[in-house]
């Protein structure tokens, strides 16, 4: 059995998924490894979540809810994107 070694300049970051689009991966959470200096925008395209951004899908960044997509990403941050609220 190999050992991974650990990618200089990679971080771990953990994705949380909720609603509609954690049904829709068949996941609530993963676990990824990046490249330093990733961003919001680079996980939300690997993911092809951009219609879904469009629609009303928030984005939090280590539970800041309404970050900017250019934030870069650290190592260890949790990134969730939640379901936009509704209701009256």
């Amino acid at each position: 059995m190999m050992k991974e070694e650990p990618v200089e300049g990679a971080i771990k970051v953990k994705l949380l998924f909720f609603g509609p689009l954690a049904e829709k991966l068949n996941q609530r959470s993963i676990e990824l490894s990046l490249l330093y200096g990733t961003t919001i925008n680079q996980i939300i395209e690997r993911f092809d979540l951009k219609s879904m951004v469009s629609d009303g899908l928030v984005v939090a960044l280590d539970g800041d809810i309404g970050v900017d997509f250019d934030t870069e990403v650290h190592d260890s941050s949790e990134i969730a994107f939640l379901p936009p609220v509704s209701g009256g």
